[in-house]
């Protein structure tokens, strides 16, 4: 069966480093298992392995859940006979004793039920024989000389696991530390993660030379570093001011070439400006010609750390197609910077909400969204889009628009933007979920500070948790194509000593 992608691997650490383990032997990755913390309620009850950890990215996990429950579990068949299943299952453990977890639970892999089917009454029956050792079962038994006990059979689990045919045994292990008749009451603290963004909104102005465009932009970096700034955001398009200088008139796809051929000295540029002025830089969105020849709406960040990422722009706008020929994206991912996983989405992609709870699934907390607008209602469109993105998934999302106009510039005749920090709606968060907004079309530089951990107590402990209440058992985001591009493979698990549910 296939593996988990990058991606998927990246958003069970960024939702919950603690719960992810990895063995080495000899300087060498031979095992690994990812774990995340579940209420009672869920964790016993009926589930499949795509439902539990919503096709592998461990974003259900509660940090006020009392049961540890594992969703994978696998060992290098080359490295058997030094225990490190047993080892990673010891840490599992340790894990579970040391924050007063009830216990562990997963769905077991069953591998010897296919060839056994005939023998026996149904899997329950089957569970049976193996606990009375009728038949040998190498995972099952490997997990009873663990200490673990089947409280029943999970139907349709993992259905690309042929040999279970589907099911797994649900698997548990009591903690004997923990009085199971004393419910327990996990709380999360209310800590601060504090990070400062300042949303740039920035004036359409005619340049006579990118020099001068270059200076402009520095201008605002240098200012929101004064301020200590995390993060500095600039609008979608904002290089369109490039197309002044030019000294004939071009159509409208001859200009976006000319824009696009400015790529690599603006990303160089600020990359020098992220490293210079300490400050993590998401340089709005510019043309730029693809590997395939395409023309994309790319969204360049630029980190402090010398990194350069990109995230081009899924949907196209009818005006960006039709002027420009610009093609959609077919990917999208969370960005890791030093103030943890952030999220993009250009404009237009903010009214698609089924990117953002991808990238809130990946572990993003804040998403930054550069946008261009001429109108108030297309402004509006994606200020209330974008808050709606705040509130159900419960995050930040920061946003950051051009105002004026250039008259000979095409796409940039007028603008409208009323930049802004908004927040979900509950009692941590500004009254109104607006953490700072900008006057409306005028230039400026709007700073504020958030607290990433208020998101985290807002989503186990707010009025209201609307990535925990989702209804994964109806309901979920399915990807054609995976966050790298590629077509997405079938969930895992991998070969080797257990499999899904940590079994």
């Amino acid at each position: 069966m296939s593996g988990y992608s990058r991606e998927m691997i990246r958003a069970q650490i960024n939702n919950y480093p603690e719960g992810q383990f990895v063995a080495l032997y000899e300087g060498t990755i031979v095992g690994y298992c990812a774990s995340m913390r579940l209420d009672e309620r869920l964790a016993l009850s009926s589930h499949s392995w795509e439902e539990i950890t919503n096709d592998g990215f461990g974003s259900r996990h509660d940090p006020t859940g009392d049961w540890l429950y594992g969703y994978e579990t696998c060992v290098d068949p080359e490295a058997r006979g030094v225990r490190i299943g047993q080892r990673l299952y010891d840490a599992r453990k340790a894990l579970a004793e040391r924050l007063e977890l009830k216990g562990i639970v997963f769905g077991a892999r069953m591998p010897a039920y296919a060839r056994n089917r005939r023998k026996v009454k149904g899997p329950e029956d089957y569970l049976e024989k193996v606990l009375a050792g009728v038949i040998r079962d190498p995972t099952i038994g490997f997990q009873v000389r663990n200490g673990f006990e089947p409280i029943g059979v999970l139907k349709d689990y993992l259905p690309e696991d042929k040999q279970s045919a589907g099911l797994a045994a649900h698997m548990v292990w009591r903690n004997p530390y923990v009085d199971p008749d004393e419910p327990p009451r996990f709380r999360v603290p209310r800590d601060v993660e504090s990070v400062r963004i300042a949303t740039c909104q920035f004036q359409a102005r005619a340049v006579k030379s990118f020099e001068e465009f270059i200076h402009n932009v520095e201008y605002f970096v240098d200012v929101a570093s004064d301020y200590r700034s995390d993060f500095i955001v600039f609008p979608e398009l904002f290089t369109l001011q490039l197309l002044a200088y030019e000294n004939e008139h071009l159509t409208p796809m001859e200009a976006i070439d000319r824009l696009t051929e400015h790529t690599p000295r603006l990303t160089a540029e600020l990359s020098r400006m992220a490293l210079r002025y300490n400050i993590n830089i998401v340089g709005g969105s510019h043309p730029t010609v693809a590997d395939d020849g395409d023309i994309q709406n790319v969204a360049y960040v630029c980190l402090r750390d010398g990194s350069v990422h990109a995230q081009e722009k899924l949907h196209p706008t009818p005006n960006e197609r039709y002027w420009w020929k610009i093609k959609g994206g077919d990917r999208i991912n969370a960005i890791q910077t030093d103030c943890g996983p952030i999220g993009v989405l250009i404009c237009y992609d903010s009214e698609f909400p089924e990117l953002a709870r991808r990238l809130v699934d990946e572990g993003a907390r804040i998403i930054f969204v550069p946008f261009c607008t001429d109108s108030r209602q297309g402004y509006l469109r994606v200020r209330y889009c974008s808050q709606a993105r705040a509130i159900e998934n419960q995050c930040y999302v920061v946003l950051s628009g051009n105002v004026g106009n250039l008259p000979n510039v095409d796409n940039m005749d007028i603008q409208y933007a009323q930049s802004c920090i908004l927040t979900p709606c509950d009692f941590p968060f500004a009254r109104d979920g607006i953490a700072a907004e900008a006057s409306e079309n005028v230039e400026t530089l709007t700073i504020s500070d958030v607290n990433l951990a208020d998101l985290t107590w807002a989503r186990a402990e707010g009025t209201v948790q609307n990535l925990a209440d989702r209804r994964f058992d109806l309901y979920r985001v399915s990807w054609t194509r995976n966050p790298t591009g590629e077509r997405a493979p079938a969930p895992p698990p991998t070969s080797g000593t257990g499999g899904p549910g940590g079994g």
